[in-house]
């Protein structure tokens, strides 16, 4: 599953697999070997039993027995984090709760406020040259931006989060990313318990449930990696299915909310994940998960099940899997689809003649076993002039440039060369005080 062959074609490897039952052996990584449901019932049987499956990750045989390098690049995504998604009973719900309280203080109208100015900023980066990736240059870097705003990051702390989170995704460094995410983060925590402010870091800090620094740093790293990597996809997937030609596309009126709604069926942006390890030898449909070994959730096979085929032809919204299900099932599933829409909304209205440069099979799947994520997403368009960030300052009444002598230079300077001289946050900061 970690190879170009799969990235292009997942489902011939779910099909096969199906054919022989509802789970069977895979390998996610070298030398990670796995269980994968595939079947859609049987999907359901493990998310929902969490006193068979557990999510602990301390009880992964093969890491305890030494087989896998602590260096391996798949770890950061698999490896024990005393957080919602590694831990079981009451600890998980004391957990939970801290995070679902927090994301229930983000409204929707918060959520579209910090989506589009970042939208706005990005856009106005290469709006004119008339050409972009889509993929690179927008849908990846909206949800890095936005995180940093959601955690209320100063400059520094942001522009290192958002590295070392893409590098963990990636696959690159994972063990010094990782490293780096860390520090950033506990010094996140030790600023926003000195400064409180109006941001999720503070609202965990502040909750009831009384969460340890570590425990804080680990909510914050699910928070973002289940944000991220996710809505980068959810992002690209349906722009993607909006541009190409034909009957799905934008000519045929497709909705933004609807292409949303194909792509949670069909182009999963998480197609495999949820990690389990069984508390005993458990038979999945005739093949046999053996006690603390890991069993993947295959919510983009689960969603092809033949037994959903009319909940699929309906696109019914209540059986697919791509949220999850059980007690682990996704507490941000509302705030993901509204910064979704919005993301892409503001792209297609800010360049309304958009097309894919490229012919849709000729575009790249990026390899690896959890996401369905595209390499990149070329498109061409007129070019218009970069003045987004100029009307939006101007719209919320931000003092002029002239009051602000200092930041006038250096964000203009970043403009043209924004990765270069400073992070995408610090830049963003420059322009834009938030």
């Amino acid at each position: 599953m970690h190879d170009t062959a799969f990235a292009a074609d997942p489902h011939q490897v779910y099909d096969r697999l199906r054919a022989h039952g509802p789970a069977g052996p895979v390998e996610l990584a070298p030398g990670i070997d796995a269980t994968l449901v595939v079947g859609h019932e049987t999907a359901l049987r493990v998310l929902q039993n969490s006193t068979l499956f557990a999510r602990d990750a301390r009880r992964w045989k093969a890491l305890n027995e030494g087989r896998i390098g602590l260096d391996h690049p798949v770890l950061p995504m698999m490896m024990y984090r005393p957080n919602c998604l590694f831990t079981d009973g009451a600890v998980h719900l004391r957990l939970r709760k801290a995070v679902t309280d927090s994301l229930a203080r983000l409204n929707i109208t918060r959520i579209r406020r910090d989506v589009e100015p970042i939208a706005d900023y990005l856009i106005d980066q290469f709006s004119e040259r008339g050409r972009a990736d889509l993929l690179n240059d927008y849908a990846k870097l909206l949800p890095l931006l936005l995180f940093n705003k959601l955690f209320g990051c100063p400059a520094d702390i942001g522009d290192t989060l958002t590295s070392s989170m893409s590098a963990i995704f990636d696959g690159k460094d994972a063990l010094r990313a990782n490293e780096e995410l860390t520090a950033c983060l506990m010094e996140l925590i030790a600023l926003k318990r000195r400064r409180p402010g109006d941001d999720v870091t503070s609202w965990l800090i502040q909750h009831p449930a009384g969460l340890t620094d570590e425990e804080l740093k680990d909510q914050l790293v699910m928070l973002m990696g289940a944000g991220v990597e996710p809505e980068r996809n959810l992002i690209g997937n349906a722009l993607l299915l909006l541009l190409a030609p034909g009957a799905g596309g934008r000519d045929s009126g497709m909705l933004i909310e609807e292409a949303i709604d194909h792509v949670l069926w069909d182009q999963t942006p998480i197609a495999n994940y949820a990690t389990h390890y069984p508390v005993q030898d458990v038979d999945l449909g005739g093949v046999v998960a053996e006690a603390n070994t890991p069993v993947v959730i295959s919510f983009a096979a689960a969603n092809s099940d033949p037994a959903l085929a009319e909940a699929r032809r309906t696109r019914s919204k209540g059986a697919h899997l791509a949220w999850g299900a059980g007690p682990h099932a996704c507490p941000a599933k509302d705030p993901a689809q509204v910064i979704a829409v919005t993301a892409i909304e503001k792209i297609l209205n800010a360049l309304p003649d958009l097309t894919l440069a490229v012919h849709e099979k000729e575009l790249e799947w990026r390899p690896g076993p959890f996401h369905r994520a595209l390499a990149t997403l070329p498109v061409a368009f007129s070019p218009t002039p970069a003045t987004r960030m100029v009307a939006a300052l101007q719209n919320r009444a931000v003092p002029a440039a002239a009051e602000q002598p200092a930041r006038t230079a250096p964000a203009a300077a970043a403009r043209q060369e924004p990765a270069r001289k400073k992070g995408f946050w610090s830049t963003f900061l420059d322009i834009f005080r938030v």
